[in-house]
């Protein structure tokens, strides 16, 4: 082989190598900032693990939100019709949240609860985020299936 023909081949294993290692840089990363969204009733269902970061999207619960005084904790429950999960946030809550209105929450289970790093809430009760209330209804469906459903008469 001549000194030419492997100056090109060395060049080609080692671009190869470092658009490889550049793409499993860029995988691993996304991997680690990406967050799941769930609904309350597919976190108590244990689809969601501790001290794994995730979304958690749905109502919030009317009566449900509690401040204590002094502080910028909150406290209020998540509702996807099905079920309930209490979440904890300590910070300014935004201006639109309200309750009985849509709400994301980015944060994950410590000890059994839900402990919010941000809550992002929407400008009208009308209007959910999409992937919310398809999440929503997907566990709304699996959770009033009738008993008969599936079963040959």
């Amino acid at each position: 082989m001549n000194p030419v023909r492997r100056r090109r081949l060395l060049l080609l294993v080692v671009l190869l190598l470092a658009s490889g290692t550049a793409v499993a840089l860029v995988a691993i990363a996304l991997q680690q900032n990406l967050s799941y969204l769930y609904t309350p009733s597919e976190v108590l269902g244990g689809q969601a693990r501790d001290q794994q970061r995730f979304r958690l999207g749905g109502m919030v619960k009317e009566g449900s939100l509690r401040r204590t005084e002094g502080t910028l904790d909150a406290q209020f429950v998540v509702t996807d019709g099905d079920g309930d999960m209490t979440v904890r946030y300590s910070g300014i809550l935004p201006d639109l949240f309200r309750e009985k209105q849509a709400v994301i929450a980015t944060g994950a289970l410590v000890d059994g609860q839900f402990v919010a790093s941000e809550v992002l809430a929407k400008h009208d009760e009308t209007y959910m985020p999409r992937e919310v209330a398809e999440k929503m209804g997907i566990a709304h469906q699996k959770h009033n299936v009738p008993a008969t459903e599936g079963t040959q008469q």
